[in-house]
């Protein structure tokens, strides 16, 4: 949805006919396919008793030392693509989501202190000065591949 809006906001910068999908890879061999499995079977809005609770969550440790990279392929109706590879020094969920926030909060003060009321997307409001903002402040990078 957040893709989507974005699109919107941006006047249909990436077109009135966009699509996007996501995957992830979850490895090779038998391995990777049980996880795809167990991904595949997991409801992770319901996950109820099994959601982790206060305090359960990653140590300081693996917080400090996760990482992850992330690729986005994008293909034309002319057939032209290219690839961005997205990575961050820090866990996903813990680590760069709060780093993350807090450089959209200063982007918010410092880069659109203008931006007209709504409801906005960060890509919509922020635009390149956020990515910057990320490199700069979030240990993160942005990649293009091809």
């Amino acid at each position: 949805r957040n893709v989507h809006r974005t699109n919107l906001l941006l006047d249909h910068r990436y077109g009135t006919d966009f699509r996007y999908d996501e995957m992830m890879m979850t490895g090779p061999g038998e391995a990777g396919r049980a996880l795809a499995e167990q991904l595949a079977r997991t409801d992770m809005m319901a996950a109820g008793d099994d959601a982790p609770k206060p305090g359960e969550g990653p140590s300081k440790e693996e917080r400090e030392n996760g990482s992850y990279a992330l690729r986005f392929v994008g293909e034309a109706d002319d057939g032209a693509r290219m690839a961005v590879r997205v990575t961050g020094d820090r866990d996903p969920g813990y680590g760069s989501t709060s780093r993350m926030i807090a450089e959209c909060a200063l982007c918010l003060v410092d880069e659109a202190a203008d931006l007209p009321g709504g409801v906005w997307t960060p890509a919509a409001a922020f635009g390149h000065a956020l990515v910057e903002r990320l490199r700069a402040h979030a240990g993160m990078t942005f990649e293009v591949l091809d």
